[in-house]
């Protein structure tokens, strides 16, 4: 039963924002890392992007678009890890990574908190960050938006900011390409003369002063910053009742 009479929650507008993320790609892989990103990329692929390429996370790729926690029926290729490495390299792919840091620039850090010779806290480690950000357009999906998060300075650089791909010269600024950062408070991107940070949309009920009061750097925020998109009853329908009809969504967004 259809259930897009019903107002619009803050995880719908994230996944709409997400999957603007890939609009106009093309014919690229969408890797998208986290529940908001995922049904983004797979709302894209039935909407307004049918040429997205995704993969069921193992080594094929799904030529249908299944809802979360079910399995591919149709297979449309094999993408088995040293092909995916070679995509990563060749550029054919929008990586949407997450951040437990990202300062102004969009340098990324996932690998720890604090020193790195005696970190507070050990994460991830920077995994594939480097090369993403070298070779493929990447955008951040970050579910909490907090000045723990969005902090003046990474601990550790990961994925590749602005300032740091330009000190590193042309080879690293040649494919470098930041599209999005999509958080529970709004979209952002880096379309500023030095290419730091700016307040691209604020998801509807969020104010400038909240945005602000939850960055730890100075970012530009309109007084009135332009709302984001309202899912079509369309794109409501896709997201509750054919890509997520258990509500996944709502457990990794904040109200």
């Amino acid at each position: 039963m259809t259930r897009t009479t019903t107002a619009v929650t803050r995880a719908e507008y994230c996944v709409l924002a997400c999957a603007e993320a890939w609009r106009g790609d093309g014919e690229v892989l969408a890797s998208p890392m986290g529940t908001v990103p995922t049904l983004g990329a797979r709302l894209a692929k039935l909407t307004f992007a049918p040429e997205l390429l995704l993969t069921d996370g193992e080594a094929l790729l799904m030529g249908d678009v299944p809802a979360l926690g079910e399995r591919s029926s149709v297979t449309e290729g094999w993408l088995p890890y040293r092909r995916h490495l070679t995509m990563v390299m060749g550029g054919r792919r929008h990586v949407m990574m997450g951040a437990s840091q990202i300062d102004r620039f969009g340098n990324q850090n996932i690998s720890c908190v604090g020193d790195w010779h005696h970190p507070a806290r050990q994460l991830l480690g920077v995994r594939g960050a480097p090369a993403n950000t070298l070779n493929n357009p990447v955008s951040y999906w970050i579910p909490l938006h907090a000045k723990r998060v969005f902090v003046e300075r990474v601990d550790m650089v990961c994925g590749v900011g602005h300032d740091r791909a330009a000190a590193a010269g042309p080879a690293a600024t040649r494919y470098h390409d930041l599209r999005r950062v999509v958080s529970n408070l709004g979209v952002f991107d880096f379309a500023t003369p030095d290419r730091s940070m700016r307040v691209v949309s604020a998801h509807p009920g969020v104010t400038a002063a909240e945005i602000r009061a939850a960055t730890s750097f100075a970012l530009p925020v309109p007084a009135d910053p332009p709302p984001t998109r309202e899912p079509t009853a369309a794109e409501l329908r896709l997201i509750r009742d054919v890509l997520d009809p258990t509500g996944l969504r709502e457990g990794e967004v904040r109200p």
